[in-house]
């Protein structure tokens, strides 16, 4: 039971001042860099700038106090905010609301049902195409800002495709203002990080957009021109419970819950390997649902563990959850005396800052390399996981991405699995416990040698074993099957009763673990007869000797 214990009371035991004044700067510093991306990533959203505070203080909060990592820093991420949009622009911020809940009591049920191992099954080019997906979709979105386009009336695009659309459809009326700022910003996230570490390179790239709008008087839309800004401390929002918009949020609820799971526990294995510790996987998903849960009851979007805060907070001396909840009670005091003057910040710094938020997400040298290096199957896969996040939505990626990896992996293994029947003398195997060199098959014996797993896509090469008129004992050497399922069992059920009705005794050489309780389970050992299971080919052999006249055993 402790993997269902929150890291928080484990790393209670022993805590020092010292150690509070290692998370405390920790919290602090995180809180700065989380300021400005917060405000960012919910205005890539479609939702006004405080609700990504929101989400940053209670789902930050509640994360680190329950998570299963003692580092883990938590708040909205990049790869929610096209999801985020869609919901919004289509199902309204109620819509978005039920959206996150229904998320979060999926990940609360993951995680009671201890599926926190089972995410590493989603396969890896499915990952990093649909996070390169996002992080295109994410710079797409962000070139009107940018460019401070002016659209025309009527036009309000939504998916990613319409945007880029709308993008050359008014390219004429770029504003060099905005642009001019935007490169400013871009630059300074850009080169920042060589004067200073310890203060982002995010909030100088802001405070120098304000004061180039603000003392050169430029043309450039800031946040106050576009949002109307709240100070006010998250409150209170009761849902409201309808079936059918439950219903329809589904989909998109599944999609938050799964991209939510894979980047948490994403970002407790760097943690992890950052710090030597390890962290309890089912725990950190029932607290990534508490949080989205709690998000959404607050006025937040959802929340995941985010990497590179999780990162920053290590490098600033974080080794307890008190970092995490510390960053979020410095972001409600932010929130509460400094957000009026969030108002002041221009549309092209927040893009800029979006700009490189997608850069640092696109992984586009483990792209190239798995171009390069991987199977053509793998490509395939990344590349269509790829391009369907960009031209429709991340639902239609995920679900085709891992349809097509199951059908590619069963192929696979249905190459690797095959039948294949012995010759009247051969070879014996290597196997030492088979003590013969060379195997003498009876006229009346067949053998047939069975590879790889028995599954439902090989199950039909079954119905290819042949008997002949004078086959009295057919044997089926099972050493290389390590698995077998309900079709394939049921295919030998057929095999055996063609079999039975020729008068042909069947027999079965060393078969494995799994396939022996799944013919047990079933019934077929009782039917078959336990003495028709040998250990080793020699046996089953020596069995099917003993069951020939003496006429035919030469």
């Amino acid at each position: 039971m402790q993997q269902f214990i929150p890291m928080f009371f484990t790393t209670l035991k022993g805590y020092r001042v010292k150690q509070f004044v290692r998370d405390l700067t920790a919290g602090v510093i995180v809180a700065i860099i989380a300021l400005p991306l917060s405000i960012a990533l919910a205005l890539a959203s479609g939702v006004s700038p405080e609700k990504g505070l929101y989400t940053a203080i209670i789902a930050g909060f509640v994360i680190s106090f329950l998570g299963g990592s003692t580092v883990q820093i938590a708040g909205p991420t990049a790869a929610f905010a096209t999801i985020v949009a869609g919901i919004v622009a289509k199902n309204g911020v109620g819509g978005l609301a039920m959206a996150t809940i229904l998320a979060g009591v999926l990940l609360l049920l993951m995680g009671l049902f201890r599926f926190g191992s089972l995410i590493k099954f989603i396969p890896y080019p499915i990952t990093t195409g649909f996070t390169a997906g996002i992080a295109v979709t994410i710079l797409i979105g962000q070139f009107k800002d940018f460019f401070g386009l002016t659209y025309s009336a009527g036009m309000a695009p939504v998916e990613t495709m319409e945007k880029l659309s709308a993008f050359f459809a008014c390219i004429g009326t770029i504003n060099w203002a905005s642009v001019l700022v935007g490169v400013v910003c871009l630059l300074i996230l850009i080169f920042w990080p060589r004067v200073s570490q310890k203060i982002p390179g995010s909030l100088i790239a802001v405070l120098a957009g304000i004061a180039m709008v603000k003392f050169l008087r430029l043309p450039v839309h800031t946040i106050g021109d576009l949002y109307t800004i709240s100070s006010q401390l998250p409150a209170f929002e009761a849902p409201v419970w309808d079936f059918a918009l439950m219903r329809a949020m589904l989909p998109d609820a599944i999609t938050i819950a799964v991209l939510a799971a894979i980047e948490s526990l994403l970002s407790c294995v760097v943690a992890d390997g950052m710090t030597g510790t390890r962290h309890r996987s089912n725990m950190e998903l029932i607290a990534q649902g508490a949080g989205n849960i709690a998000s959404a009851l607050f006025g937040g979007i959802p929340a995941t563990g985010a990497i590179a805060r999780t990162a920053a907070n290590i490098k600033n001396g974080g080794a307890t959850p008190v970092a995490g909840m510390v960053h979020a009670l410095v972001l409600a005091l932010i929130l509460v005396v400094l957000m009026p003057y969030a108002a002041l910040i221009p549309m092209p710094a927040i893009a800029a800052i979006l700009f490189m938020v997608a850069y640092n997400m696109c992984q586009w040298r483990p792209f190239v390399r798995l171009i390069k290096t991987a199977p053509k199957s793998d490509i395939l896969v990344l590349l269509v996981t790829f391009v369907l996040t960009v031209v429709f939505d991340l639902v239609v990626a995920i679900e085709v991405g891992m349809l097509l990896a199951c059908l590619l992996f069963l192929k696979r293994m249905s190459d690797q699995s095959g039948i294949q029947g012995w010759k009247y003398e051969q070879p014996a195997c290597e196997d030492p416990a088979d003590h013969l060199e060379l195997t003498e098959v009876p006229r009346h014996v067949r053998v047939y040698e069975i590879t790889g797993p028995m599954f439902f896509g090989v199950a039909d090469r079954i119905a290819d074993i042949r008997t002949k008129d004078f086959t009295r004992c057919l044997i089926l050497r099972m050493r290389g099957v390590p698995a077998l399922d309900a079709t394939a069992l049921n295919a030998l059920e057929d095999l055996a009763a063609r079999c039975e009705k020729k008068g042909v005794t069947l027999i079965f050489s060393h078969v494995n673990q799994q396939p022996m309780q799944v013919m047990r389970k079933a019934g077929f050992i009782r039917k078959i007869g336990q003495e028709n299971f040998c250990p080793h080919i020699g046996d089953a052999l020596r069995r099917a000797a003993s069951l020939l006249p003496p006429s035919e055993k030469i």
